[in-house]
């Protein structure tokens, strides 16, 4: 089995509220948490690399999307971006 590393050092979160944070965060971490154990994913990173930064399409959010939705709409982004 391999394993995945992922290290976020910061997480810059524009136009949102302060106390929300936490929230983004989480839902970001459980989606991705999601995504990267999906059978296959390892082999597919592994030959990416290291990844200094990665660039994704534009992720779209609900107007009415909680925090955690937020995060996890936003890990999705992540997950489509690792795909191509």
């Amino acid at each position: 089995m391999k394993r995945i590393v992922v290290n976020i050092d910061r997480l810059v979160l524009k136009g949102f509220r302060f106390e929300d944070r936490h929230a983004i965060a989480q839902g970001l971490q459980e989606q991705l948490t999601r995504l990267l154990a999906e059978p296959g994913i390892a082999e597919r990173m592994a030959g990416l690399g290291d990844v200094p930064r990665l660039r994704t399409k534009a992720i779209s959010i609900p107007h009415e999307a909680s925090p955690r939705q937020v995060g996890k709409v936003t890990a999705d982004g992540i997950g489509k971006g690792l795909a191509r």
